[in-house]
Order: structure tokens, then C-alpha cells, then sequence
């Protein structure tokens, strides 16, 4: 069984954040004594830095306990460091991409990586992406867009050249909503989540950049957001509106099977309308290990879709 979505923070990772404790503005904070110290960087995105996001060993060995065979780790989201200067957001990502290549490469039958990038400066994105894949990652986990840029912004055109060139897998992952209606009942978690993942996704699906860079393999966190459920209003509107229309060369919902979705949804009727819209061969078994939202373990089913993704 493979595991598409899950994290892990290598002890390199660690080691740099301390170093740069001030720079970052990284707290380790103790929310309950019966729990791992909080981890916050630039007072943002606290979570709990449980020692599975940190002990491979143990990490190993939880995954081996429920049957996963084979793991993708992702960086984790709350170290994107988008909001700090490019040059800094570069340098942890070269130590998070080398450090998880060093540890998939010690273990390529039971773990494969997605590196993180600068998506704040999309030409050191695609050198970091490049240089990612060389030592043996399979492409990029990134956010859904940046300064209120959504990805199909022109400016995040070198990346997106250099993916489409490397056929990397870019998995859209986005950090908590913060829209400041959601600052309440963990609303920005629940639902601004798989908002923010509606959001990337119908911009991809409507900009064009779907056919542009046809060689990416977009994977999109938590069963795509609410896209698949509301695809029906996006081809409506793709036959009531030119401006929908114009850049397309298939209406919406053909579209929906140019994405791949992880399995992180929950609820079994969800899942089956999932693969009845996309098909098995689209859907992957995904967790997002160890957060405390995490579906653990994985689904056992949707092997086509593995395959398709990882070929």
C-alpha cells in the first residue's frame, strides 16, 4: 500500500531552524504538558511537533505497523517561509531537498520525496525544482499561490516551464485560509483548507495551464477541495460565458481527469463520487501523516492511481 500524503521534518531541517531561531522567528511553545512542544514560525501556523514528524525510526515503523509500503514525504507546509526573503526561503529548501533525497535514496522500495521550493522568486523555484529532481526527488510540494498571485500568474512561469520539462509531480498543498471570517471553531483548518485547494485548482483549470504545461502532474490535496462537486456550475458556465470559454479546449469537467486527488477525505460516499467523476486511475491513497487531521491509515485502494502518477 502507498501513502501519497505525508510529512516529515529531517533532523538537518531541525538543526537549521535553530540556527536561524531569530531570522525565522521560530518558538517552541508548550500549549499542554501532555503533548510535544508547538512549533511557530513568524507567529503563524503553530503545530505540534509530534516525534513522528521528526524520528525517521519511528516513523518507519509506524508506517510499516498499518501495511504502508511505500511513502511520498512532503516537507511540511508551515516551512514553505514564503514570506521571508528569497535568498532564506532558497537555503532551507536546498537543506529540507537534500536531506530528504539522502534519506529516499538510503531506502528507494519504501520511500520516494517531493521537494520544497522559493516560490517567491519562481527563477530560484525552478533551480531549486531542478536540482531536486536531479538527486532523485519526484518534483515539488507548493503552495496554492502567493500575495494574492494565484499560480497562473505570469510571473510563476519559469517554474512552471521547468516542471513541465522535468514532469514533476507538483503537489498543491495549502497552508491554513486566512481569511479573517474562519478565526474561530478551527474553521481555518476544516474548511479553509480545501477552500484554498477549490481556489488553485479551478484557476489552473480555467487559465489554460493545464494544456500549456501538459507534462505536470498536478496532485491536489484533500480529494481536490470542492471542485469535483461544483464542476457542474463551472460547465455552465464555460457554455453561458465566452470569457470562460475562450482560452479552453474542453469543457470543465474533461478537465477534472487531467488532475490527480489523494484519498484524504473521510467519508466513503465522498471518495466514490470522487472516483466516479475522475476515475480510479486519478485518485491516490494519501493521509497527511502526522497531523492530527490525518486519515491513518491510508486507503487501500486506488493502486492505479500510484502508478499513473508515479510513471
Amino acid at each position: 500500500m502507498h501513502d501519497f500524503h505525508t510529512h516529515f521534518i529531517p533532523e538537518d531541517v531541525l538543526t537549521w531552524i535553530t540556527d536561524n531561531q531569530k531570522t525565522v522567528n521560530a518558538q517552541w511553545l508548550r500549549k499542554n504538558p501532555e503533548k510535544e512542544a508547538f512549533l511557530s514560525i513568524n507567529d503563524k501556523w503553530a503545530f505540534e511537533l509530534k516525534r513522528e514528524f521528526v524520528d525517521a525510526d519511528l516513523y518507519l515503523a509506524e508506517k510499516e505497523k498499518i501495511g504502508v509500503t511505500h511513502a511520498v514525504v512532503s516537507p511540511i507546509p508551515q516551512l514553505f517561509l514564503y514570506d521571508f526573503s528569497a535568498e532564506l526561503t532558497s537555503e532551507l529548501a536546498t537543506v529540507y531537498n537534500y536531506s530528504l533525497a539522502k534519506w529516499c535514496n538510503s531506502s528507494p522500495e519504501g520511500l520516494s520525496g517531493l521537494a520544497t521550493v522559493s516560490l517567491n522568486h519562481p527563477g530560484l523555484a525552478a533551480q531549486n525544482l531542478r536540482e531536486a529532481m536531479n538527486s532523485g526527488l519526484k518534483g515539488a510540494i507548493i503552495g496554492p499561490g502567493l500575495d494574492g498571485k494565484l499560480l497562473s500568474d505570469p510571473s510563476f512561469a519559469p517554474f512552471f516551464e521547468e516542471a513541465n520539462y522535468q514532469k514533476a509531480i507538483l503537489f498543491i498543498h495549502p497552508l491554513l485560509c486566512e481569511d479573517p471570517r474562519l478565526k474561530q471553531r478551527m474553521m481555518p483548518n476544516l474548511i479553509g483548507v480545501p477552500w484554498e485547494t477549490t481556489i488553485a485548482a479551478t484557476d489552473l483549470l480555467l487559465s489554460g495551464i493545464l494544456d500549456q504545461y501538459d507534462q505536470v502532474k498536478i496532485l491536489l490535496a484533500h480529494g481536490g477541495g470542492l471542485l469535483p462537486y461544483q464542476i457542474g456550475r463551472l460547465d455552465k458556465g464555460y457554455e453561458q460565458w465566452p470569457l470562460v470559454s475562450n482560452v479552453l479546449k474542453k469543457k470543465p469537467t474533461e478537465y477534472l481527469k487531467d488532475f490527480w486527488y489523494d484519498s484524504v477525505l473521510w467519508n466513503p460516499t465522498a471518495l466514490e463520487y470522487l472516483a466516479k467523476m475522475v476515475g480510479e486511475d486519478r485518485i491516490v491513497p494519501g493521509s497527511d501523516y502526522p497531523f492530527d487531521l490525518s486519515a491513518w491509515p491510508p486507503e487501500r485502494a486506488f493502486a492505479k492511481g500510484g502508478e499513473s502518477l508515479l510513471k
